[in-house]
């Protein structure tokens, strides 16, 4: 466990997973055990979206890769990079072909192993500063590797109404539990504010879209996106790929209380 602090503001990080946020004591990070979800936050790599219909095969210049829900990393461990009073580095690396095992097998999933046929690099970045928590992604790997990038944070609501403004309209949270296991798209957009008790803004830089997720009233996914899976077919998915094209990428989420 990991506790970052600055001026009013602490972090809480468990190997690379950030399991809490706190502003003058109020937590917005939906918390382990409650109701809705198992974790707090992961990444969506590099991959987003079920694979299940396509057989959990994924197209690549490189031939087929085989992939669960979401991608192979979050089946990966972090290692600790380095950490400060109020900033901290984690990261992951894998060598193209390695076998990684399945979490979901066998129970959800038919595939007991995992594949990719890129090496790749991902750092996760986290740095309190005055303004807020910022979150940074950096990719770096085989020239022209293929991917897909999403971020999938869980925030705490405590209000019987809130609201997510996208800039051009307003979403209750009705709406998006009626999308159900889908999750709401948010096109074209790279600031987005939670209207609760307390507020956030959410700001990013890289991704292009966003989308909403949740299937109880106590916490909401609002989660940057490269890509929006169901816009495709599950076979078609690689039509939604970034490519790295030699150089190291970066994606940037900014959370500010307001």
């Amino acid at each position: 466990m990991i506790q970052l602090q600055f001026e009013n503001q602490r972090a809480k990080i468990d190997a690379g997973e950030l399991i809490g946020y706190e502003v003058d004591g109020h937590e917005f990070i939906h918390q382990k055990g409650s109701p809705g979800w198992r974790s707090s936050d992961t990444e969506m790599f590099p991959i987003i979206g079920p694979t299940a219909e396509a057989g959990f095969k994924v197209t690549t210049p490189k031939g087929e890769a085989v992939q669960d829900q979401h991608g192979l990393l979050r089946e990966m461990e972090y290692s600790l990079g380095s950490q400060s009073d109020a900033k901290a580095l984690f990261k992951k690396e894998y060598v193209a072909g390695a076998m990684v095992k399945n979490s979901k097998y066998p129970k959800k999933s038919s595939e007991a192993k995992l594949s990719w046929p890129y090496n790749f690099q991902f750092e996760k970045h986290f740095a309190l500063t005055d303004k807020g928590l910022e979150i940074t992604f950096a990719i770096s790997g085989d020239a022209a590797m293929p991917f897909m990038l999403g971020y999938h944070p869980a925030f705490k609501l405590y209000s019987k109404t809130p609201t997510i403004n996208t800039g051009t309209k307003v979403i209750t949270l009705p709406e998006i539990l009626a999308v159900g296991s889908r999750a709401l798209q948010v096109p074209d957009r790279n600031e987005i504010i939670l209207k609760d008790v307390r507020g956030l803004r959410i700001k990013t830089q890289g991704f292009e879209h966003f989308m909403l997720w949740t299937e109880v009233p106590n916490m909401v996914c609002i989660e940057p996106i490269t890509f929006y899976p169901y816009a495709v077919d599950q076979k078609d998915l690689h039509q939604g790929f970034y490519h790295l094209n030699g150089k190291k990428k970066e994606f940037k989420i900014a959370i500010v209380p307001i």
